[in-house]
C-alpha cells in the first residue's frame, strides 16, 4: 500500500510557495479576525431530547520541554496542580463535582489512576469517583467524550476531565528474565532456594527495557512513520520546516498578546513559578535547514525542528450539563457537540486520523466545511499535518481509502491553528485534547465564529474529532 499511496499521491501539487504564501497570510489574518467579527447568525446544533453538554472552563499548566522544571515531579503533581488551577479560576464546590476522567498514556505504575490520585491531592471528596482512560494523543479527548456520554446519559451533571504527561520520568523496566527471577526470588522459602534462582541470573538480565515512541504492532517509531507519510504525499522538507516556523511564529503572537488564556501559572516545588510554556522558540529557515534527519537516516525530511518535543504537562476542563451551569451562575464557554473516532491501518495510515474523522463528524452535524470558524488540529509533525490536509484535498484519496464520492477539501489556514500548535506549544500526550478544545472556544469568541473544529491524530492508526459550538454571547 505504501508504494501505491506514494506513486499516486506523489504529483499532487504542494509546493513552498504555498507554504510561504500560507505563513504570511496566517500572520496578517488574525489582525483582521479581530478588525472585523463576523456576525453569528448559522442555527445552534442542539437536538430535541438531547442534553446540552458545556465548557464552562479549562486550564493548563504550562507545557514545558521533557527534562526542564517538572523532572523531579511525578504526573500526579501536574495533573493535581491542573485541577486546582481550574478549582482556583472555577470556585466551582469540590463535592459538586459528580466524576472525574483523566487521559495519560505512559502511566507511572504507583499511580496508574493517575486521575484517582490528583483528585485526592487537589483536595476532591474521597465520595468523587474518578478512572484513567488511555487512547495515545487522544486520551484526554477520550476523557472529556467520557464525560459528556456521562452527562448525556443522565448519570452525571458536572464531570472534570483532563489528562497528563510527564515525559521526563517514564518507566524503565528489567528485562523479563530479570523480572521473572525477581518475582520467583520472592517466593523462595529458604535460603537454599534462594541461592540457587541468585546463581543462573546472567549478564544479560541486567539489561533494561528502554522505552521508545513506537507502535508495537509494526514496532516502528511515530517519527518514522511521518517521515514515510511524508514522502508518501509528496512533502517536501522545506514545506516542513515553513510549516514548523510558522507553527512558532504565531505562537509567540499568541503568547505576546496573551491570548492563551487557558495557561495557569504553577509554583513548582523548591523551584520559581512556571508561567508559560518554554517550547515556543521561533527560529530560521536557515538554522532549521542545518538539522539533520531525525528518524529516516540520511534522507529523511522529518527533524527536531518540524516534530513536536517531548513535553511534561497537564489539562483539566469542566463540563456540566447546561441547566446545571446556569442554575450555578455560570456562563459557559461553548458546546461539545458532535464527535467521532476512527480508526485504521497503523502502519501506512498512523497519523491519518484528522482526514478520516472530519468527514464524518461534518455529517454527522449537518455541516460543510465552509460552516467551520475555527480549526484546531493537533500538530505531531510538520509533515503530517501536511499530508492530512493534502489527503483531505484529495479526491482520488477520497474515493480508493475512504470510500467517498469526494473529497471534504483543506482547512483554509487563515482559519486553522491561528494561534500555534503542538509544534509550538508542546505536546503532552495526554493532556494535548483539552488544550484543543479550549483554544477553539477561546477563538472563536475572540474571532467571532460559532462553530469550531476539533481534530487529532493518535498512535495505533486512531483518530478523532469533535465539533465545538460558541455559547450565545
Amino acid at each position: 500500500m505504501s508504494s501505491m499511496l506514494s506513486s499516486a499521491l506523489r504529483n499532487l501539487p504542494v509546493s513552498s510557495a504555498w507554504a510561504a504564501g500560507a505563513l504570511a497570510r496566517s500572520l496578517s489574518c488574525s489582525s483582521q479576525f479581530q478588525a472585523a467579527v463576523q456576525p453569528k447568525t448559522k442555527k445552534t446544533l442542539g437536538k430535541t431530547g438531547v442534553k446540552n453538554v458545556v465548557v464552562v472552563e479549562g486550564v493548563r499548566i504550562p507545557f514545558l520541554q521533557s527534562g526542564t522544571s517538572y523532572a523531579d515531579l511525578m504526573p500526579h503533581d501536574l495533573a493535581r496542580a491542573a485541577l486546582q488551577g481550574l478549582l482556583t479560576r472555577t470556585s466551582v464546590p469540590r463535592d459538586v463535582v459528580d466524576y472525574i476522567v483523566y487521559g495519560t498514556v505512559i502511566q507511572e505504575v504507583k499511580t496508574s489512576n493517575v486521575a484517582r490520585e490528583a483528585a485526592l491531592g487537589a483536595g476532591f471528596s474521597d465520595k468523587t469517583p474518578a478512572h484513567t482512560v488511555t487512547m495515545a494523543c487522544i486520551s484526554s479527548n477520550q476523557a472529556m467524550t467520557t464525560g459528556v456520554g456521562m452527562i448525556a446519559a443522565g448519570q452525571c451533571d458536572v464531570v472534570v476531565a483532563g489528562g497528563v504527561e510527564l515525559m521526563s520520568d517514564v518507566p524503565i523496566r528489567h528485562s523479563r528474565k530479570m523480572r521473572k527471577t525477581m518475582l520467583t526470588l520472592n517466593r523462595a522459602k529458604t535460603l537454599g532456594q534462594k541461592l540457587s534462582l541468585i546463581s543462573k541470573i546472567r549478564p544479560d538480565y541486567f539489561a533494561p527495557e528502554l522505552p521508545a515512541v513506537a507502535e508495537f504492532s509494526t514496532s516502528e517509531t511515530m517519527g518514522h512513520s511521518a517521515d514515510r507519510l511524508a514522502a508518501a504525499f509528496g512533502i517536501s522538507r522545506l514545506e516542513q520546516d515553513e510549516y514548523a516556523l510558522r507553527s512558532h511564529t504565531l505562537a509567540k503572537k499568541a503568547q505576546d498578546e496573551g491570548l492563551l488564556q487557558d495557561v495557569v501559572p504553577f509554583k513548582v516545588p523548591g523551584k520559581d513559578t512556571v508561567t508559560k510554556d518554554n517550547g515556543i522558540r521561533p527560529s530560521s529557515m536557515e538554522q532549521m535547514g542545518k538539522l539533520k534527519p531525525a528518524f529516516v537516516k540520511p534522507y529523511g525530511t522529518v527533524t527536531a525542528a518540524n516534530s513536536s518535543f517531548l513535553t511534561d504537562g497537564a489539562s483539566a476542563i469542566l463540563i456540566m450539563s447546561e441547566e446545571k451551569a446556569l442554575a450555578m451562575g455560570y456562563k459557559p464557554k461553548a458546546y461539545l457537540r458532535d464527535f467521532v473516532y476512527v480508526s485504521q491501518d497503523p502502519k501506512d495510515q498512523l497519523l491519518l486520523g484528522p482526514t478520516y474523522a472530519t468527514p464524518k463528524v461534518l455529517e454527522k452535524a449537518g455541516l460543510s466545511l465552509s460552516d467551520i470558524d475555527v480549526f484546531e488540529f493537533h500538530e505531531a509533525f510538520a509533515g503530517q499535518i501536511l499530508a492530512n490536509l493534502k489527503a483531505m484535498d484529495s479526491d482520488w484519496f477520497a474515493q480508493n481509502y475512504m470510500g467517498r464520492k469526494s473529497k471534504v477539501g483543506a482547512p483554509p489556514l487563515d482559519k486553522f491553528n491561528t494561534w500555534g500548535g503542538s509544534l509550538s506549544l508542546g505536546h503532552p500526550f495526554g493532556a494535548t485534547g483539552c488544550r484543543l478544545v479550549i483554544t477553539a472556544a477561546h477563538r472563536l469568541k475572540k474571532e467571532g465564529g460559532q462553530y469550531g473544529l476539533v481534530a487529532a491524530c493518535a498512535a495505533g492508526g486512531q483518530g478523532h474529532a469533535m465539533v465545538v459550538e460558541l455559547y450565545p454571547q
